[in-house]
C-alpha cells in the first residue's frame, strides 16, 4: 500500500495499523469528523473487518484489526474518508485546515487538490497474543500518555471502555 516501506505480511492476519493525517494537522478535533471515521469502519465491519481495538486522536489513529484482504481494506477505508472529510471541510469551510492539505500534499498527486492521509499505513503484523495484548494496552494509553485523560476510559474515541465490559462506540472483538 503506498510507497511504504512496511507491508502487511498476510492480509488475512491481524496488523496493527496507523493512519495519520497528513503533516499531523489536527481534524479529529470536532465529534462530526470523528463520526465520518467511525461510519467508515462500522461500514467495513459489517462486511467482515474484526476491529480488535481503536483510538482515534486528534491528528491519527491507531487500529488492530483483520480481513479477508486487509491492505484493500484499509485502502478503501483511506480513500472513503478522505473524501467525506475533505467535503465536511469544505462544506463547514474550514479553511485554514484546507490550506494545508493543499500545502503539504505530495507533489505526485497531481489529479486532486488536497491529500488527506499520509501514504501507508505503517502495518505490523501481530504473531501472537503477548504482542497483541502489548498494542491493545498501547492504543489505550496512547490519550492518557499524551495527557489528555488520566484513565483509559475516559477516552471517548477508543476501545478501552470495551475492554473493560462497558459499551463502547464501536463493537469490537474483544476475543482474541
Amino acid at each position: 500500500m503506498g510507497r511504504s516501506r512496511y507491508k502487511f505480511v498476510d492480509p488475512t492476519l491481524p496488523h496493527f495499523v496507523t493512519c495519520t493525517v497528513l503533516h499531523w494537522v489536527p481534524v479529529f478535533t470536532r465529534p462530526d469528523t470523528v463520526e465520518i471515521v467511525l461510519d467508515s469502519l462500522r461500514y467495513l465491519m459489517a462486511e467482515g473487518l474484526k476491529v480488535y481495538a481503536f483510538v482515534i486522536l486528534e491528528n491519527h489513529l491507531h487500529l488492530v484489526a483483520q480481513s479477508n484482504q486487509l491492505d484493500r481494506d484499509m485502502m478503501r477505508f483511506k480513500s472513503f474518508t478522505a473524501r467525506q472529510l475533505i467535503q465536511y471541510l469544505e462544506e463547514k469551510k474550514v479553511l485554514p485546515i484546507l490550506e494545508q492539505l493543499a500545502f503539504y500534499k505530495k507533489a505526485h498527486k497531481d489529479n486532486r487538490t488536497y491529500q488527506f492521509w499520509q501514504e501507508g499505513v505503517h502495518p505490523e503484523w501481530m504473531q501472537n497474543e503477548a504482542m497483541l495484548r502489548q498494542k491493545v494496552d498501547y492504543i489505550h494509553h496512547n490519550p492518557v500518555k499524551r495527557g489528555y485523560v488520566d484513565e483509559t476510559r475516559h477516552w471517548r474515541y477508543s476501545s478501552a471502555r470495551n475492554y473493560l465490559g462497558e459499551e463502547g462506540l464501536l463493537d469490537v472483538c474483544t476475543q482474541w
